[in-house]
Order: C-alpha cells, then structure tokens, then sequence
C-alpha cells in the first residue's frame, strides 16, 4: 500500500462550491492504468486526474483522466483543475504575467497559458485546434420536442437549427430560444428510441440559448441523453470544440476572431462559466482557445493498495 496526496478543485468558477468538481493527483507516476480507475470510482466525481511529471522523450507532463466509468482521452475541465493544482502547490513555477505550459493527453499535446497575478495562478486558457465534421441532418422539430420534452414553438428555427457536430465525439447540437426553455427540459429515452435521432450516433444532446440571466455569458447550455440522468447537468467543456464548430458553420458568421463566454448550470446549482476564443477562417480545421478560473476546495491523503 502506498500514499497519495489529491487535490479538489472547482473548476470554470471563482466561487466554491460552483463549477464542477475535479480531483487531481499530482504524483501519480506509480499507479497502473486499473488502480487509476479505481481510485476515480471510489472518488465518483465527473472526472479524475493522473500526472506523471514528465514524459521522457518530450518533457511535458502527462495527464490520464478518468471519469468513474471508464478513460477519457480529451477532457477540458481537467486541464484547467491541473494547470491551477499544480500552480498553487508549487510543482509549476510561475513567472511573468503568463506562464506557458504543455501537457499531453491521449487525444495528443495541450498548450495551456497560466495567467499570473501577485505570483498566484488566475485565469487557466488552453489551445485546441480541430477539424470538425458538421452534418446538417438532424430530427424533425416534432421529433426533437417529443424526446426533450419541450415544444416545437420553443426550437429557434429563425437564426440557428439542430446540427450533428462532431470533433471526435458527435454531439447533437440544438437551439431553443430561452434559458427557461433549457432549464425546464426533459429527455424522454422511450422517445428517442422511437425518433430518428439514434441514426445520427450521438449519443449526448447539447441544448443552448443565445438568452441568459448573467450578463457575462453569451450562450446558456446543458448536455442531456440517453446516458444522463434526468437531473443531472453535466460539465460541458468536452462539448465545447463541437459547439464553436457549430457556430462557425453558419454562412452570417463573417470570417475572424470571436470572443464570447458560455455558461451552465444555475446560481444555487453548481454554475460554470467558459471563456472561448475562436479564430474563423472558413477552414477545414478550427483554433479554439478555452478559458476559466479555478478555486482549491479540498486536500487529501488516499492510501490506495497494490494490484496483483
């Protein structure tokens, strides 16, 4: 048996008990691959993460980050909690205004940017570029409110309309007018099985609006599936390369660099807020940078067994 410090943090938030919540393990060089995933099932939080301190042949650390289910091979919520864990405990020397940094994941290399004030970490970005495939087939309106329980007066039809996104991991991606029209959805799985939406192969819904109650968020959204449970409101930084790919896939998004900020979750519930930075080049491929901030909740000690 050996011991193992582990890190909390709340994560796309400045407040505790917000964002959503990721354990990191900042010395993890020991642990197998199963233990790993033990360790994220007992902890039973989103997602899970394992740093290696460097890899040998390209000096950067290595993250492996599991949910309690299974490994994730890109996750961005995490790169946020380790980029700040790892800041505040020293195990990244901070300098200047900026500090970059690389990890790798398994989907590949992460440039991360550490902002710095009063020599403490603040605002988390990290680098993304993808190459989004965007089918613009998706299920009738009638279709889309049996199964998320709304009704087809509540779909935006005017300015957007439900897309499949896909950056690795398809996401069905649809627009609805009013927070309160987010808020207030249902999946129904009895309706989905019976809808066309299973042949699209996306297995998690991305329901947005462009209205929201904060002024420092541009879109609200919330991921909904067969998967989720009904009350659940799932952290959406994996979703969020597939929703820039969707806004940029519009013919009234002129070509440049976009700004904006999404938001999820409610005030009372765990609220997160994103900063994404987008640059627009009417190209195959699409640069992303994701932002937030961070908040240390918990530190802790886990006597994790050895395997056979």
């Amino acid at each position: 048996m050996s011991d193992y410090n582990y890190y909390i943090a709340d994560v796309f938030t400045r407040q505790i008990f917000s964002g959503a919540q990721i354990a990191v393990f900042p010395y993890a060089e020991a642990l197998t691959r199963q233990q790993m995933q033990k360790v994220a099932s007992e902890l039973n939080l989103s997602e899970t993460v394992f740093v290696k301190k460097h890899d040998k042949r390209t000096g950067r650390r290595v993250m492996r980050v599991f949910s309690p289910q299974r490994e994730i091979d890109f996750a961005g919520h995490p790169i946020i909690a380790t980029a700040y864990v790892l800041a505040s405990i020293g195990e990244i020397e901070l300098s200047g205004s900026v500090t970059p940094v690389v990890f790798e994941q398994n989907a590949g290399a992460i440039n991360v940017n550490i902002s710095v004030q009063d020599g403490k970490p603040t605002l988390v970005q990290f680098t993304r570029k993808v190459s989004p495939i965007v089918d613009r087939f998706a299920p009738p309106i009638d279709e889309l409110a049996s199964f998320l329980s709304l009704q087809p007066s509540d779909f935006d039809t005017k300015k957007y309309s439900a897309r499949l996104v896909s950056c690795g991991f398809p996401y069905l991606i649809v627009p609805v007018f009013n927070y309160e029209t987010v808020r207030k959805a249902r999946f129904n799985y009895k309706a989905w099985s019976q809808s066309s939406a299973p042949q699209t192969a996306a297995q998690e819904i991305l329901l947005f609006s462009p209205k929201t109650l904060h002024l420092d968020a541009n879109f609200h959204t919330r991921l909904l599936g067969s998967r989720i449970g009904i009350h659940e409101d799932p952290p959406v930084g994996s979703a969020i390369p597939a929703f820039a790919s969707y806004l940029c896939s519009f013919d009234f998004m002129q070509k440049g660099t976009y700004t904006l900020s999404v938001d999820r979750g409610e005030d009372k519930h765990r609220r997160s807020l994103l900063n994404l930075e987008m640059d627009h080049k009417g190209q195959d491929s699409l640069t992303i940078r994701v932002g937030g901030e961070a908040v240390l909740v918990a530190k802790g000690l886990m006597t994790i067994p050895d395997l056979p």
